[in-house]
């Protein structure tokens, strides 16, 4: 699995109101969010930017975990999820840190509330392989 950092990937579709969550995922190099409008055709227009909320949490790439990133919109909690030998840290909107209560491939996650409670440590190995186990759960779950 690979992630494309320069070219955005939008999805539009239709879903039962029961269904639609607006959330974010964010992990500096890959961003996910998701958006819900009420009206005939209302998902025409891509949703605007969302602008930073003052939330900062740790976020990894290849050699670290000690980036500081900036949270947008509705991204009020810190995640880290560990797989072996693995970890990704990032911006979550709540809505995910209560969807995620199994995912292939990872053995923890956790979300937490305080600016940069996420820690800051070294990555042993790629994240991309973790990025991607926990991308693929949120979008087909």
């Amino acid at each position: 699995c690979e992630i494309a950092m320069n070219h955005p990937f939008k999805v539009k579709s239709c879903a039962s109101s029961n269904d639609c969550q607006i959330w974010s995922l964010n992990f500096g190099s890959a961003k996910i969010s998701s958006s819900c409008c009420d009206t005939d055709l209302c998902n025409g227009q891509d949703p605007p930017e969302s602008s930073s909320n003052g939330k900062k949490c740790y976020s990894c790439d290849e050699k670290r975990c000690s980036n500081i990133l900036s949270c947008t919109g509705s991204e009020d909690q810190c995640l880290k999820a560990t797989g072996k030998s693995m970890v990704l840290k990032g911006c979550v909107s709540e809505a995910i840190c209560n969807a995620t209560t199994s995912v292939p491939d990872v053995q923890s996650i956790s979300c937490c509330e305080g600016n940069l409670c996420n820690g800051a440590k070294s990555v042993t190995q790629s994240f991309l392989f973790l990025c991607c186990s926990l991308l693929s759960f949120i979008l087909l779950h």
